[in-house]
């Protein structure tokens, strides 16, 4: 028997490493089961997770939410074999569907294998790829199979790999390059952190099958220091991959050589961009370049390079062992394959999934993140992060495909889907994202440095109270010049959220704008409270936690509020149990 402890990041937040040591302690030296680690298997709001494996490494029961204090009761299960001791802690049949309903290739080995067990990898068809490639495909062959995959960028704009690694292959000269962009910078997105925290090998073995492509021996992983078990990991499975010369030179006793090395980022989310992140790993400011020339023609030392984002690799391994044609039967005729998601915000189910190209939006945040939390209404999801659009309920058919998504003004994105219920402000949430742009801007172009910031300060005017009749307008015009004159990509679609919002929320703006009322309640500038005196029952409940002493009254008899004094938190509206607090 086998006992693994989730230990993605997600994991070791709510308290997985301390499961792990109390089972440490429980199980003893001389217990039937042995104990060990795994990453994130996507399952974030149900951490920290204990898996318990048979001999034959099939999976008898998930724990999930499980305690230190339960540590005791996974010990007798493995002595007795009683299942009434664990009974308590097993997933439910509607958490287990979670998983059920997706298609996994990228996190086929997330959350099932030690992230730096090298024969964990192997065992379950680990560099299988690698060595089918290097026993009888030529580097055409290889850039042929990805072709008739229909693999596209999985960073946001899903451009075809094959083109990509074709263009650099085709470049002159002998000394180019291969990078990982794992610089993930937008707020909600985790994906690439749990493949390389969980499956490192898998984007390892990718990595080795482009530089095969394209001929080049060296590649880097441009990866965010925010990430420092990432990193960690990562830098042991290359150091063990070299020690089985998976890595390195003459790779498996081939001509084919190969090092990888590991650069951490300051953590621009500009240097998302590839001639940015090229900048930043030579040692320069992370300022995106005028293109062309493209990377596959001049890019890291003015040599041609080739950059895909880390899900994009993570695909890889998996149509060289299995066939382009394959992985091109899945999916829709724009958008081949699969895409991972984060979900996060007001979902009941938060975590990471992976599903088919064609599944609707209304199958992800319904069917699998089983709706929305508290039950509340679904207002909006947030696809593409910043560079995003905020996607509404009417909409929630639209199906995961590029084209769809670009057509209703969303962007697939590196794949965060933040999700709102009926309680967020859309003008604010648009504030939010231009707040971040602007604050991340290099700087380089006037359009982006410039436009975003005025976008956010008539934002800003809008949420306080003080827009005016125009203001609607002028960001419509701001939006378009912005789009239309911004160096690179991130500039160019930083507009999406203000535009969206306005698209399909703009009575709100209107209700901010021309009523000075926020409909959802959130722009505290535009919020009173109040009690209503024939429902209030004198309890204290909201003077007691009212920060600023604004409300007054005796026991049992109705409070009153001080407006001047008050500061609008809505703690008394949080804390009040009979609906006497009015918020307008």
């Amino acid at each position: 028997m086998r006992i693994v402890v989730g230990e993605g990041s997600c994991g070791i937040a709510a308290g997985a490493a301390k499961v792990y040591d109390a089972l440490k302690a429980a199980l003893g030296n001389d217990s039937k089961a042995t104990l060990g680690i795994t990453g994130c298997n996507g399952m974030c709001y149900l951490e920290p997770i204990v898996d318990i494996y048979d001999d034959n490494k099939t999976l008898l029961h998930r724990l999930v939410k499980v305690a230190p204090e339960q540590a005791e009761k996974i010990a007798e299960f493995v002595c007795s074999g009683d299942v009434e001791a664990i009974k308590p802690m097993i997933i439910s049949e509607d958490d287990e569907a979670f998983l059920s309903r997706q298609t996994r290739i990228v996190l086929r080995h997330c959350g099932v294998i030690d992230p730096t067990n090298i024969d964990d990898y192997t065992s379950d068809d680990g560099f299988k790829a690698l060595e089918e490639m290097l026993d009888h495909m030529s580097p055409e062959d290889v850039i042929g199979e990805i072709k008739t995959s229909g693999l596209g960028g999985r960073g946001g704009a899903g451009f075809p790999t094959w083109f990509k690694w074709n263009s650099a292959r085709g470049s002159a000269g002998e000394d180019k390059y291969l990078i990982c962009n794992a610089d993930e910078g937008d707020p909600g997105a985790f994906m690439d952190r749990a493949v390389i925290e969980s499956d490192p090998y898998s984007l390892i073995e990718g990595m080795l099958i482009g530089a095969y492509a394209i001929g080049c021996k060296e590649a880097f992983v441009y990866v965010r220091a925010e990430y420092p078990l990432a990193i960690e990991r990562l830098e042991e499975a290359l150091k063990i991959a070299e020690e089985k010369n998976y890595v390195g030179d003459n790779i498996l006793g081939t001509d084919f050589s190969c090092h990888i090395h590991i650069k951490a980022g300051a953590g621009a989310f500009v240097c998302g961009e590839e001639t940015a992140l090229i900048a930043s790993l030579e040692g320069e400011r992370g300022m995106p370049r005028l293109k062309p020339p493209f990377p596959a023609q001049k890019g890291y030392m003015e040599k041609p390079s080739n950059i895909n984002n880390v899900e994009t690799f993570a695909n890889v391994a998996w149509i060289i062992h299995n066939g382009g044609a394959k992985f091109a039967e899945l999916g829709t005729e724009n958008s081949k394959g699969t895409k991972v998601f984060a979900l996060s915000g007001k979902i009941k189910k938060g975590g990471l999934v992976e599903v088919e190209m064609g599944k609707t939006l209304r199958e992800v945040i319904y069917d699998i993140g089983g709706g929305i939390r508290d039950d509340k209404e679904f207002k909006a999801v947030q696809l593409g992060g910043p560079s995003g659009g905020c996607v509404p309920a009417h909409l929630l058919d639209t199906i995961i495909d590029y084209k769809a998504l670009q057509s209703i003004g969303a962007i697939m994105g590196s794949g965060g889907m933040v999700v709102m219920d009926s309680s967020t402000c859309m003008v604010n949430t648009a504030k939010f994202f231009l707040n971040f742009t602007s604050s991340e801007s290099c700087g380089k172009c006037v359009p982006c440095r410039i436009g975003t910031t005025r976008m956010k300060e008539i934002l800003t005017r809008i949420c306080e109270g003080e827009g005016k009749e125009g203001d609607i307008e002028l960001l419509e015009e701001l939006c378009g010049a912005v789009k239309d004159g911004a160096l690179c990509g991130l500039g160019q679609t930083a507009p999406n959220p203000v535009l969206t919002t306005i698209r399909y929320f703009r009575d709100e703006y209107d209700a901010h704008i021309k009523e000075s009322r926020c409909p959802a309640a959130q722009c505290s500038s535009l919020v009173t409270y109040s009690i209503n005196e024939d429902v209030c029952v004198g309890c204290t409940a909201c003077a007691r936690n009212c920060p600023v002493n604004a409300i007054t009254g005796e026991v049992k008899k109705p409070h009153t509020i001080d407006e001047d004094a008050c500061i609008k938190c809505g703690s008394c509206y949080d804390k009040c149990r009979f609906g006497a607090i009015v918020r307008n």
